[in-house]
C-alpha cells in the first residue's frame, strides 16, 4: 500500500516537474516585452479613465503616447497642458500646447420660449425620448430634458435646471472629456474654446428647419438670416442648412454679431454689460 503511495507520489511530481518546464519555456518563447515608461507615463495622468482622449482608459492612452512619435490628435483633456508636457518629460518630447476647452449647451429652448405641446410619460432617458418622437416642444432638435449628459458625466460638471429643464456646465468642474457630447441624442453639447472669465459667444441653437417654421417652434431659434455672418469681420461665423455657427476658434468675442440677431439666439455669457451711447440734446438756436 506504501508502495502505490510512494508510486502516486513520485508520478505527481514528475508530471508537475515536465509540466513546469514545459510552461516555462511557452513563456519565454511567447514572452512579450513592455516598455518600463509605460507605467512613468501612467502615473502622470489622472487616472480619471473617462475615455476623452479617444482611448479606453488612462494605461491605454500612456502605451498609445510610448509608441507613436506623432502626438498629433493625442491629449488628455482632464490632465490638460501640463500632464502633456509631464509625459513629454519622460519621453524626451516636446508637447504642443492646446488652448482648453469646455462643454457648451447649444439650446435655449426653455419653456418660456418654445411651446410645451404634450406631456411625456415614459422612460426618464433622452435616448429613448429621441428614438420615439420629437419631444414635448415643437423644436425636433432641441434638448429633450431627461439628463443622459448629467449621469456620464463623472466629474459633477453638469447638472440640469429645474426651471429651465435644461442642463447646465459647471465651467470650472468641466474637464472637457466630451462624455456628455457623446450622450446627448440631439448633439446640443459641443466643446469650444474656453476663454479667459469663462466668456463666450455662441449661437444656442441647431435648428436647420427653414426660419418661419423654426421660429414657430422656438421664439429665439435661429431664422438663417445671415445677419451676423454679414457683419463678422473675424470671418468666425458661416452659414449652412438655415443655420448660423461661430468658430470659437477664430472668434474674437468683438460681440459685433450679437445684436445683429433678430431673434436673440447669439448668447453673450460672462462679459460687462454694454455701453448704452447718450445722445446729446439739440442746443436751441436764437432767431
Amino acid at each position: 500500500m506504501s508502495q502505490i503511495i510512494l508510486f502516486t507520489i513520485i508520478t505527481l511530481v514528475a508530471i508537475g516537474a515536465t509540466a513546469a518546464v514545459i510552461l516555462y519555456f511557452v513563456a519565454q518563447k511567447f514572452k512579450v516585452f513592455e516598455d518600463p515608461r509605460i507605467d512613468q507615463v501612467e502615473e502622470v495622468l489622472p487616472a480619471a479613465n473617462c475615455g476623452g482622449c479617444g482611448f479606453a482608459g488612462c494605461r491605454n492612452f500612456a502605451e498609445t503616447l510610448v509608441k507613436q512619435e506623432n502626438w498629433d490628435g493625442l491629449f488628455c483633456p482632464v490632465g490638460g497642458n501640463e500632464t502633456m508636457a509631464k509625459a513629454a518629460s519622460i519621453l524626451g518630447k516636446e508637447a504642443i500646447e492646446q488652448a482648453p476647452r469646455v462643454a457648451v449647451v447649444r439650446c435655449n429652448g426653455t419653456p418660456e420660449f418654445r411651446p410645451r405641446l404634450n406631456i411625456y410619460n415614459g422612460a426618464p432617458t433622452c435616448a429613448i425620448i429621441h428614438n420615439l418622437y420629437m419631444g414635448e416642444g415643437g423644436c425636433p432638435h432641441g434638448c429633450l430634458g431627461e439628463g443622459d449628459c448629467v449621469a456620464v458625466c463623472d466629474f459633477d460638471a453638469i447638472h440640469m435646471d429645474p426651471v429651465t429643464r435644461l442642463p447646465v456646465v459647471d465651467d470650472d468642474k468641466c474637464t472637457a472629456c466630451g462624455a456628455c457630447v457623446d450622450a446627448c441624442p440631439r448633439n446640443i453639447i459641443e466643446l469650444r474654446k474656453k476663454y479667459k472669465k469663462d466668456r463666450k459667444i455662441f449661437v444656442s441653437c441647431i435648428n436647420e428647419e427653414k426660419g418661419a417654421v423654426a421660429k414657430k417652434n422656438c421664439s429665439v431659434a435661429c431664422i438663417g438670416c445671415s445677419k451676423c455672418f454679414k457683419v463678422c469681420p473675424h470671418e468666425a461665423i458661416t452659414m449652412e442648412n438655415n443655420l448660423a455657427f461661430i468658430d470659437s476658434d477664430k472668434c474674437k468675442l468683438c460681440r459685433k454679431c450679437v445684436p445683429e440677431c433678430p431673434t436673440g439666439a447669439i448668447l453673450e455669457l460672462n462679459f460687462p454689460p454694454r455701453k448704452t451711447e447718450i445722445t446729446e440734446p439739440a442746443e436751441a438756436t436764437s432767431n
